[in-house]
This record gives structure tokens, C-alpha cells and sequence, in this order.
């Protein structure tokens, strides 16, 4: 069946349906992973966006659910070069097109991808929609009604939309109780709290500072999610409250991005955002670069940081944006990349290692 991706700036492509037939309209992204297309599809952190993979051939392994992030797709569609159809691996449980079915999403392969992702990097993120039920080519009315819906098009509302409705406990042994705010979690900051022994209670996004300390946990995570950071002023305002009681926490990605909020910092979107396994950060204390995985399309403004709350401690080795912050306000330490990867080096996942000992040093003050 063939299919179409049609962007806001008027151009057009060709190639063929892959997943469910439809219409789907989203925010166009790119992202430069080789591998981790599970992981990717299921990532919370792309609600509401159309991904495009940079990689030539995606599906060579087939897809299992024991790599996914979450329950579901949250991307609104997805593109990629070549969907293979005969994946070869021992774990593989369906191929990427069964995959994409039994999850409604909308997807188109055959495409120039490099082309698509240079009109990315040149022009910025940009919104487009995946049709297979018209050919915009040959019929202008149908193109002309859609292309005002793709232009008006935004991601709202994300982290509620994302966020789970009640609290779930994992690993209720574990010697540390950490709370972890759910913005849009992946699964693995889980698995790498409870690989370190750690109770982990998820939480609702809209969780209030007086439900925290019912919890009365010994850390504070702030999850990965979606959108932009700036809209969630109900739980910016909640994560100071609760930062101001002392609390040890760990901030990633989003979380990172709400916490600097939270401290009086602006943030900014970016012209085609960090998204893949491949982004190199400088850690100021100790001068030495890390390759990180990263999916975001806002950053913080780390010069709008007031200078009483705390201080830059990574940035960005290609555009110097900032990647850490290390806070004297609070009991806290935010990071922009994901050091629970899945997919991606691991290299920083002894991020959790720090916020373990941190927990362990305030607990044996008390």
C-alpha cells in the first residue's frame, strides 16, 4: 500500500505503508540509534511525535516485549528506510510491522531518510502528518484540507497524558524507599533503583508535596517525559515544595528540566533536539567525556540559573547546551542525558550508584 509523508513546509514522500493504514498527524523528530527500536517505540518521552530513524534498516532483530519501556506506543507515527520482514535473533518474538499493527501506529518505510533528516537539521523540527488514504500529489483539495490541521498541530498536555493514575510498588524489601515522580517513566530507571536494592514507589505526575511525606521515603526520583517542560506549572511548583523539605533526589531528562524550573532557570527549545545513543557530555568536575543516550527537544538555559541555587556540572561537547546540575538550594543533582540508557552506552549509570550513597548519608544523619 503506498503511503505519504507529507511536511508543514509543502514537501512531500513517497514510500509504503508499513504498520496500520490511516492518517496520523505529529511532530516530526529524528533519531540516531543503530539499534534500541523497542525501546524507542515505547519511550513515553515521544508522545505525540512522528519518529524518523536515522539508521538505514530497522527490525533486524525482531521485536520482544521484555525490551519495551513502557506498555504501549506513545509516538504518533514512525518512518524508517527499510522495516526488515525476516529478523533474525533468538528473542525475537514479532517482526516490526506486526508490531506497529498490534499497536495502532501509523508508520511509512521506502522514504529518503537521509534527505528528511537534513530538511530537519536544516529547517528545525517541523510538524507533518503519514496518510495512506490519499495521494497528495494527484489530489490538491484533500492536500489543502489537511495541511492547515498538520500547521496547527501541538503536543499538549503530554506528561498527564503519559503519567500513571496510581501509585505501584516494586522490590517493597528493599533496604531504601525511593519515590519516583512518574513524568513519563521508562522502565529502566526501575530496574536500575531495584538492581541497587532500592523500594521503589511510582508515582502520579500530579502527586502533592503532603503525599510525598505521607510516603516519608528516604529519596526523591524525577522522571524522563514528554513535551514542553514549561506547561507543567502545577508540578513545577509542587517539585519546589518538595525539594525544600531536604529530600535526597535524582533528576533525569525531563525531570532535570522541571527541577531548573522549579529553581527560578527558563528553558528553550531546540532547533532539532538531541534524540539517539550517541551525545557526548563534558562533566566539569573532573574534565572527562562521557557518550550518553538523549532524547529531548528542550534544554535549560543554564546561564538564567540564579547563581544561589546551584551551578551547570555538564554540558553538551557538541553545542555546549547544558547537561547537569549539581544544586546547593537543595539536597540535588539533575542530568539532561539518560543514564539508564536502554537503548545506549551505559557508561553513566553510576549516576544511580551516587544517589544511593547520598540516601544512605542522609539516612545515617538522621
Amino acid at each position: 500500500m503506498q503511503a505519504y509523508l507529507i511536511l508543514a513546509n509543502g514537501k512531500i514522500f513517497a514510500g509504503q505503508s508499513v504498520g496500520c493504514p490511516g492518517t496520523t498527524v505529529g511532530e516530526v523528530v529524528f533519531a540516531t540509534g543503530m539499534v534500541g527500536f523497542e525501546e524507542t517505540l515505547t519511550d513515553p518521552s515521544y508522545y505525540g511525535q512522528i519518529i524518523t530513524q536515522t539508521y538505514p534498516m530497522i527490525g533486524n532483530y525482531g521485536m520482544n516485549r521484555e525490551d519495551q519501556e513502557s506498555e504501549q506506543v506513545w509516538a504518533k507515527g514512525y518512518i524508517v528506510r527499510e522495516a526488515c520482514t525476516a529478523p533474525s535473533n533468538f528473542r525475537c518474538e514479532e517482526t516490526l510491522d506486526a508490531f506497529l499493527k498490534a499497536n495502532g501506529t501509523i508508520g511509512i518505510e521506502g522514504i529518503d531518510t537521509r534527505c528528511l533528516t537534513r530538511t530537519l537539521r536544516e529547517s528545525g523540527v517541523m510538524n507533518g502528518a503519514i496518510t495512506t488514504e490519499f495521494n497528495p500529489r494527484t489530489q490538491p483539495d484533500r492536500l489543502a484540507e489537511l495541511m492547515p490541521v498538520i500547521a496547527a498541530y501541538a503536543v499538549e498536555n503530554a506528561v498527564k497524558s503519559v503519567s500513571c493514575t496510581a501509585p505501584a510498588e516494586y522490590n517493597p524489601e528493599g533496604a531504601l524507599h525511593v519515590a519516583l515522580l512518574d513524568l513519563g517513566c521508562k522502565k529502566n530507571i526501575v530496574r536500575c533503583l531495584v538492581k541497587r536494592g532500592c523500594h521503589v514507589t511510582v508515582l502520579p505526575a500530579t502527586t502533592t508535596p503532603a503525599q510525598l511525606a505521607a510516603l516519608n521515603p528516604d529519596g526523591l526520583m524525577l522522571s524522563n517525559g514528554p513535551g514542553d517542560p514549561a506547561e507543567n506549572t502545577e508540578i513545577i511548583q509542587n517539585i519546589a515544595k518538595m525539594l525544600d523539605t531536604g529530600i535526597t533526589a535524582f533528576g533525569i531528562c525531563l525531570g532535570h528540566q522541571l527541577t531548573a524550573l522549579a529553581a527560578g532557570a527558563k528553558t528553550c527549545k531546540l532547533k532539532y533536539g538531541h534524540r539517539g545513543a550517541n551525545q557526548p557530555v563534558t562533566e566539569f568536575a573532573t574534565g572527562r567525556t562521557y557518550i550518553t543516550s538523549q532524547n529531548h527537544g528542550y534544554a535549560v538555559e543554564g546561564e538564567t540559573l540564579p547563581a544561589d541555587t546551584g551551578r551547570v556540572s555538564h554540558a553538551n561537547a557538541n553545542d555546549k547546551t547544558c547537561e547537569g546540575i549539581v544544586y546547593t538550594r537543595w539536597n540535588c543533582y539533575t542530568v539532561q542525558f539518560h543514564p539508564e540508557a536502554s537503548g545506549g552506552p551505559r557508561d553513566t549509570e553510576f549516576l544511580f550508584d551516587r544517589f544511593v550513597e547520598r540516601m544512605q548519608q542522609a539516612k545515617g544523619g538522621r
